[in-house]
């Protein structure tokens, strides 16, 4: 597995920006449209919780779950940006993703921030 399987976030010119911060330098926030996310909960896989399992006896990073992390996490962004682009936004602000265990089946991922209508100072 290379790097490029344990990457996420946007490309370079992106229609949906998604920041971290509450403003975006030279950008003024024109309209806030309000809380968006994006939810996703993937089960896990016998074969990469067998692989974990013995894993953990030894030590070292489980590259099989990181891997279904990284798409898990990629997969609820885009949910946000197709739930922010609908509803008229051009940026997400205060963006955050939020992880929990799902009834001890899977693993749930929540992508979410403010969407708002930002434009050049």
């Amino acid at each position: 597995m290379g790097i490029e399987d344990f990457g996420g976030g946007q490309g370079p010119h992106p229609d949906v920006l998604v920041v971290t911060t509450n403003d975006v330098p030279g950008f003024r926030v024109e309209r806030v449209i309000g809380e968006v996310f994006g939810l996703t909960v993937r089960s896990r896989h016998l074969g990469s919780q067998i692989g974990a399992g013995l894993k953990s006896m030894i030590g070292g990073e489980l590259k099989g779950l990181s891997k279904t992390l990284v798409q898990t996490r990629n997969q609820a962004m885009e949910r946000l940006v197709e739930q922010a682009r609908s509803r008229g936004a051009n940026a997400v602000l205060m963006f955050r993703f939020d992880v929990s265990e799902a009834a001890d089946v899977g693993t749930e991922v929540c992508a979410y921030g403010t969407a708002a209508v930002i434009t050049r100072v």
